[in-house]
């Protein structure tokens, strides 16, 4: 489904972005500054057949040299460790210090249900009988106790060979952080007598002090290596076939991109793939606008996420649980596998213009968590006749009653009208249209969580942020979101229902590695110097080898610091060089961070340092910001919407694409365009600034 053509030689930088009902690509020429835009429908048991579909779509309009880069995030990986259909995870075979190997089991002991005696832990992704000990250990220090001998070697490398249907191996010893050679010795030897065997070692993987995190971050790489490796595959293929031999990158769970080849061989940082590339493209915009805190929305088919960007800086953490639950919008310790990888720090609530609404047993209004998705999508798609929130919206005259994606998708307002009706009756609402209203207002209460959860329950205050929204139903929802959280406000970038895909063309290319600190509370200027310098020379090296040239690369480093006693870290950014000047003031900034996230600091006491990280980030050329031609008279069509509490008659319609730069009005307004549509309540005034972007204040 495409909205315009281009025309003229070409060099095209192409981001597609899967997402659970449509996938997005968008397609820029970096010498006009055209944009091709498709959506098309997403295909959940094999997501690569919709990138393919998508870059059938681009080759209907352009030839496949012209494109030079192409970026995509996926959802690939979360899928298959959600259980999803013909998305199967690789039987996996662990190789631990013996008296270690059910440490995956053993966990942390966190449940995820505190009062339900009955509740269900996570399903181990290594059977008990594919979990084998390996006669070896090591100190803390880095000292073997117990030396690996050729004979222990040989038996762990005849237990993996004895279970014929394993397909990968995760190799995790005890404190392999802190002296790798027995690890290392493992691998050298499943290499060499299983050469067709896919192998993680822990050293590689995750480097970091922990051994129940360690463990399950690479069991889980170890996993998803063979699936990501075969999705990845079949979907270069395609696209040479189709006459793209451009590179072929993936956005990773940080937010930075990487080859297709290394995101392959470590699947664990890319599982969160793709939720990142929006956050990404909304720091891009507010960098552009000179806007130091803003908060990233994104509605999309089937959920709603929330990012923060703070002084033009996307948050990012360092760990978080891989196919687990969420409660309204936060995550659920305890309720999936830990994976120890930098990720956008992100709220997500199951929420979006797929979502069903229903009638409890209780005869309640609830919307969510279920979804129509792709197939058969909201009853006003004609195959379906469960109610969600994009017919709420449909019956609300806030989206466009006849035909979405520039008449490519028509709508079914008469369907739509009958699916809400059923809710109508079961609540015993007035009208219709109140029951629409219901089923908005429950889904923003859900997303306005999310929105809280990235900054109240972080530290910060929302009202010094700006919200900038995006998705297909994002600018539809988010000027009632900022009222609640008395944001002023909000930017609608243009083609926001495709925004994801183009925050793939801002991405830099990164890398991450860490490093555990050994006896934390003693280490000394020289000794952390040594590690940040290690680590960096990894990144570096890394990020050279995905075609970047060393010159062009900045490298960020942090340290997870914690007082003495406690249990878990914060990370602080280091700087350079690093001395002992330079150690007191990451261990100064340590207090203020703490005082921000907790409300105190114990400078009195002792700080440890438990790992260090380096963040080698190769930056891009970035695409230029649309300019908006000179704002003219537009009149605007009429019709009927439903608006603070009541339908008013006459409310304008625009066509965004006709708003040029200064045109203004005030609400009540909708703003449509090809694949999204912009609510303006009443008290608000929008304007089209000189980049296309809507903005609306209050």
């Amino acid at each position: 489904m495409t909205a315009q053509r281009f025309s003229g030689p070409m060099a095209l930088r192409v981001g597609v972005d899967v997402g659970g009902t449509f996938t997005d690509l968008v397609a820029l020429d970096d010498a006009s500054g055209e944009l091709l835009r498709f959506k098309v429908p997403s295909v959940p048991v094999a997501p690569e057949r919709g990138v393919l579909a998508a870059a059938d779509a681009l080759l209907a309009a352009v030839d496949g040299a012209a494109v030079t880069w192409l970026s995509h995030s996926t959802t690939i990986a979360t899928n298959a460790l959600l259980g999803q259909e013909n998305l199967p995870l690789a039987r996996v075979a662990l190789l631990a210090t013996e008296g270690f190997t059910d440490v995956i089991e053993i966990g942390r002991q966190n449940r995820s249900e505190v009062y339900d005696p009955a509740v269900v832990r996570p399903r181990p992704l290594v059977a008990r009988d594919d979990r084998i000990g390996v006669r070896e250990r090591m100190d803390a220090a880095g000292s073997a106790v117990v030396a690996l001998d050729a004979g222990a070697i040989g038996e762990a490398v005849e237990a993996v060979r004895s279970r014929p249907g394993v397909e990968a191996v995760a190799v995790s010893l005890l404190h392999s952080y802190a002296n790798p050679a027995h690890e290392r010795a493992l691998g050298d030897a499943l290499a060499a007598a299983l050469p067709g065997l896919d192998v993680s070692l822990s050293c590689d993987v995750d480097p970091a002090y922990r051994e129940y995190e360690r463990t399950s971050t690479t069991v889980v790489n170890a996993a998803l290596r063979p699936l990501l490796r075969g999705y990845l595959l079949r979907l270069a293929d395609g696209l040479r076939e189709r006459g793209i031999a451009a590179p072929l990158y993936v956005m990773q769970s940080g937010g930075g991109a990487a080859t297709a080849e290394a995101a392959a061989r470590r699947p664990a940082a890319v599982i969160e793939s793709g939720p990142a590339s929006g956050v990404i493209g909304a720091a891009f915009v507010a960098r552009s606008l000179g806007i130091p805190h803003a908060l990233s929305f994104d509605m999309g088919g089937t959920t709603a996420k929330a990012g923060c960007v703070v002084d033009g800086a996307v948050q990012v953490t360092g760990e978080f649980e891989a196919a687990g639950r969420t409660h309204s919008g936060r995550a659920v310790r305890g309720s999936g596998y830990p994976v120890r990888f930098p990720f956008v720090d992100l709220a997500e609530v199951s929420a979006g213009g797929g979502t069903i609404a229903y009638v409890d047993e209780a005869g309640a209004l609830r919307v969510g968590p279920l979804s129509a998705g792709a197939d058969p999508g909201p009853a006003c798609y004609g195959r379906s006749e469960r109610p969600t929130v994009t017919d709420a919206n449909v019956v609300l005259g806030r989206s466009n009653p006849h035909a979405l994606l520039g008449g490519a998708l028509p709508i079914d307002a008469a369907r739509a009208h009958a699916a809400v009706a059923t809710i109508a009756r079961a609540i015993g609402a007035a009208s219709v249209e109140e029951a629409a209203a219901g089923i908005v207002t429950l889904i923003d209460n859900a997303m306005a969580k999310t929105l809280r959860i990235v900054t109240v329950e972080r530290g910060w205050d929302p009202r010094d942020f700006t919200l900038i929204a995006f998705g297909g139903g994002g600018p539809l929802h988010a000027a009632s979101l900022a009222a609640d959280l008395a944001i002023a406000r909000v930017v609608v970038p243009p083609s926001p229902g495709l925004f994801s895909a183009y925050g793939l063309l801002v991405a830099d290319v990164s890398a991450s590695a860490a490093r555990a600190v050994p006896l934390g509370r003693d280490a000394d200027a020289g000794a952390l110097a040594a590690l940040f310098a290690d680590a960096e020379d990894d990144v570096r090296l890394r990020v050279r080898a995905q075609g970047v040239a060393g010159g062009d690369v900045r490298v960020v480093l942090e340290a997870d610091a914690r007082y003495a006693g406690q249990s878990f870290e914060l990370a602080v950014e280091a700087r350079l060089p690093f001395d002992e000047a330079a150690l007191a003031a990451l261990r100064e900034a340590f207090h203020r961070r703490h005082e921000r996230t907790y409300g105190f600091a114990a400078r009195g006491e002792a700080v440890e340092f438990v790992n260090v990280r380096a963040t080698a980030i190769a930056a891009l050329s970035k695409p230029a910001p649309a300019r908006a031609v000179p704002a003219t008279s537009v009149e605007p069509r009429r019709r009927a919407v439903h608006v603070g509490g009541a339908l008013v008659a006459g409310v304008a319609v625009y066509e965004r694409g006709s708003l040029g730069a200064g045109a203004a009005f005030d609400g009540p307004a909708v703003v449509e365009e090809f694949d999204a549509s912009t609510l303006v309540p009443p008290g608000w005034r929008a304007q089209v600034d000189a980049a296309a972007n809507l903005v609306l204040e209050r």
